[in-house]
């Protein structure tokens, strides 16, 4: 094969050969030739040498399609002729054209994700529950949680809305003063570096505090700044926050294709919950009303702001679009309640909301109704009373601490953390405080591999029962700034002939042993041997056979290894290709197998 950037290299300087006799022969500009002809040819000469086998298909393709992007911003300029009004325009608010703080925030987050959470060594599985805002006796955590992320998706999502939306709230932000009268250089206010590496870039960590502090319970991500973003920008550009949506899907899916342009893909089973079951609306809504309200606060000192049309529209179609109407609640370990209807009545007052703030906060008259407060201070009001709602709820859920009580005794320990598993124990972070509402009720339960840390106020179903049913196996990732170790589950069993599953669940900290943690109730087949009843029950770690009459054990053995066998009143039971099988009387009759797990 040929090596790709030779075939690239060639391809393109043929094309700028081409753009150069079009140029001289055919009056061409040399600029468009090269922005359209080159890489065109750069396509065709790709494609030739992936169609021949000389180079790679996938990064043949890769190549093609980015090729085909400079392209069509070739044509694109060819046809509109700019002059440099395109550059001029972003040179006209942002330091040399270029959104300095959204680069900032944006390398910023990827670093922490990397470099702190480790995210360089596993970048699909970071540490995360150091990183968590668990409580406000965790200081570590409320402050790290806005940058941190949960894996590789969270961070993806959020990086692409930022990459998108982050350079539109610092565009209305302005680098550059935009008041009459105001000089570039005249204060540090009104300095473009320190408004374009400073200001901003503080207000994105202000922000993302504040999501932090004010959020009901644990959160983690950057996506409250994203809406935090999306609604500053809204209050100025309403329908630009709208397009920008259609680009943060244009954008995912560019970056996709250029990094995994052909996919194989097979039908197979997989163990999750519903996806809404995973928006925290209560953080995005808080970021959205920290955006607008300094939205609110900036367009005060600029007296303008677009129609009340717009800006109900704009925020109807982005809250909509991000989900903001996936109002949730759980309904039992793995349950969950989605009040539809509910959510998307509050998107519409969402809506009437920021319209009604922006509309009056960009207006000094008198409110009126025998009152002196202004129409921009009402504006500011009706943005200011959500968030001290939020802030008076916030405040006693985050307070609220964790003890470990229900936890078994034999937990892993890994320096102040334990790790256990256990099954239907009351979840002590979502039931910290005791609340019956609309049927519904915080207090639920949980099941699965539980991580507890009187340290950091932690408690949290690390991996569901569920979830370990259907995978057989799972990792939890513990640790701190500067340390993490893994802690490895595993669980294993057998399935009664139509009957339920007796299963045990190990746990392995780090380098030490496998420790057993866990054994189910028997499993009884469905099915009379000799008028005995046959059932699977772990005990210590080990499978047992028991046979039953009336509820009488009348005889009990290990479940033999593979290839071997056991006498129970006369009954043998083979253990052959992971199935138990009785043989009595002449008779074979599977009575258990071996869990499988995908």
């Amino acid at each position: 094969m040929v090596s790709l950037p030779v075939v690239l290299a060639l391809s393109c300087l043929l094309g700028a050969a081409v753009a150069g006799l079009l140029s001289r022969f055919a009056g061409v500009r040399l600029s468009d030739g090269l922005l359209v002809v080159a890489p065109v040819v750069g396509v065709l000469g790709t494609g030739v040498a992936a169609a021949t086998g000389l180079v790679p298909v996938d990064p043949a393709l890769a190549a093609a399609l980015a090729l085909a992007l400079v392209a069509s911003f070739g044509v694109v300029r060819a046809l509109d002729r700019p002059r440099g009004r395109w550059f001029r325009r972003l040179r006209s608010r942002l330091l040399f054209g270029v959104p300095w703080g959204s680069l900032v925030s944006v390398l910023g987050v990827l670093a922490f994700y990397l470099f702190v959470q480790g995210g360089a060594d596993g970048l699909y599985s970071p540490l995360t529950l150091p990183f968590t805002s668990w409580s406000y006796t965790y200081p570590l955590g409320v402050l790290t949680a806005p940058f941190a992320h949960s894996g590789y998706g969270h961070l993806y999502g959020n990086l692409v809305g930022t990459v998108v939306l982050a350079p539109l709230a610092e565009y209305a932000f302005s680098h550059f003063p935009t008041e009459r009268g105001e000089g570039s250089f005249s204060s540090l206010r009104t300095n473009p570096y320190v408004r374009a590496f400073g200001l901003f870039p503080l207000g994105v960590v202000l922000v993302g505090l504040g999501t932090s502090v004010f959020a009901w319970g644990p959160v983690i991500g950057f996506s409250g700044v994203v809406f935090a973003f999306a609604a500053f920008a809204l209050v100025r550009y309403p329908i630009a926050v709208v397009v920008a949506l259609s680009l943060r899907s244009a954008v995912s899916t560019l970056y996709t294709t250029l990094t995994d342009p052909v996919v194989v893909a097979s039908a197979g089973s997989s163990y999750g919950g519903p996806w809404w079951a995973g928006v925290a609306v209560q953080g995005h809504f808080l970021g959205l009303t920290l955006g607008v309200l300094l939205g609110v606060l900036v367009l005060a000192k600029r007296d303008r702001s677009p129609s009340a049309l717009r800006l109900f529209a704009g925020t109807v179609l982005f809250a909509a679009s991000l989900s903001l109407w996936a109002w949730w609640w759980y309904r039992g370990p793995a349950t969950y309640v989605l009040y539809r209807a509910v959510g998307v009545l509050f998107v519409l007052v969402v809506g009437w909301v920021v319209a009604a703030a922006v509309r009056a906060g960009g207006s000094r008259r008198p409110l009126g109704w025998r009152t002196d407060i202004s129409r921009r201070q009402a504006g500011v009001l009706l943005v200011v009373v959500p968030l001290a709602v939020m802030a008076g709820v916030a405040a006693p859920i985050n307070y609220t601490t964790t003890d470990g009580s229900g936890l078994p005794a034999d937990a892993v320990e890994v320096q102040d953390y334990q790790v256990a598993y256990a099954e239907d124990v009351p979840n002590q972070r979502v039931s910290g405080i005791d609340v019956s509402l609309f049927g519904e009720s915080t207090s639920v339960n949980a099941s699965g591999v539980i991580v507890y840390s009187s340290e950091r106020a932690l408690w949290t179903e690390a991996v569901s029962a569920g979830s370990l049913a259907f995978s057989g196996s799972s990792t939890v990732r513990v640790g701190g700034v500067g340390w993490e170790e893994v802690v490895r589950a595993q669980r294993l069993g057998w399935v009664a002939q139509g009957g339920g599953t007796a299963y045990v669940v190990y746990l392995k900290p780090g380098d030490g042993d496998w420790r057993h943690v866990y054994g189910s109730d028997p499993a009884t087949a469905d099915l009379t041997l000799a008028g005995t009843n046959v059932s699977v029950f772990p005990r210590d770690g080990t499978f047992y056979l028991a046979l039953t009459q009336e509820g009488t054990v009348l005889d009990t053995a290990a479940v033999p290894q593979s290839g071997n066998s056991t006498m129970l009143d006369g009954i043998r039971f083979v253990h052959t290709d992971g199935e138990l099988v009785a043989v009595y009387d002449g008779t074979r009759v599977t009575v258990a197998s071996e869990e499988t797990y995908n």
